[in-house]
C-alpha cells in the first residue's frame, strides 16, 4: 500500500483511540465536556452510554492497526477496507442523526483512505 494512504489509516485509527480516551476516561472532565459541548448533569447521565460508545471505538481502531500490522497483502487489504466502511458508515450516520461535524472529523478521512486505497489497486 502506498505510505500515504497508510498514514492517512494510521492517522483515523489515532483519532478513534483519542475518541476513547474522551468517552471511556474523560467523559465528565471540563476537557470532555468541553469537546462534546455537554453539561456536568448530562455527562454524569449518559457516562456509561459514552463508555459504550468508547468501546466501540477501540474495536475500530484495533482493526485499522491490525489491518497495517498484516500489511499490504491480500488479508491486510481487506482488513483494511473493512474496518475503513464500518468507520466511514459509522461517520455518516453520526453526521445525518447527532451532529454534521461528525461526519467531517471521522467519516470523510475514511471515506478518502478508501478511495486511495482502490485508486492504489
Amino acid at each position: 500500500m502506498n505510505l500515504v494512504t497508510d498514514t492517512l489509516i494510521a492517522l483515523v485509527a489515532l483519532l478513534h483511540v483519542y475518541i476513547v480516551v474522551l468517552e471511556m476516561f474523560l467523559w465528565e472532565t471540563p476537557y470532555g465536556r468541553r469537546v462534546f459541548r455537554t453539561t456536568p448533569e448530562f455527562a454524569a447521565a449518559a457516562k456509561v452510554l459514552a463508555a459504550n460508545q468508547g468501546l466501540y471505538n477501540a474495536f475500530l481502531a484495533a482493526g485499522l492497526f491490525w489491518g497495517l500490522w498484516l500489511g499490504d497483502g491480500h488479508d491486510g487489504w481487506h482488513i483494511k477496507l473493512f474496518f475503513l466502511a464500518c468507520v466511514a458508515a459509522a461517520g455518516i450516520f453520526g453526521g445525518y442523526t447527532a451532529n454534521r461535524r461528525i461526519f467531517f472529523v471521522q467519516g470523510l478521512p475514511a471515506i478518502i483512505a478508501l478511495v486511495l486505497m482502490h485508486l492504489q489497486g
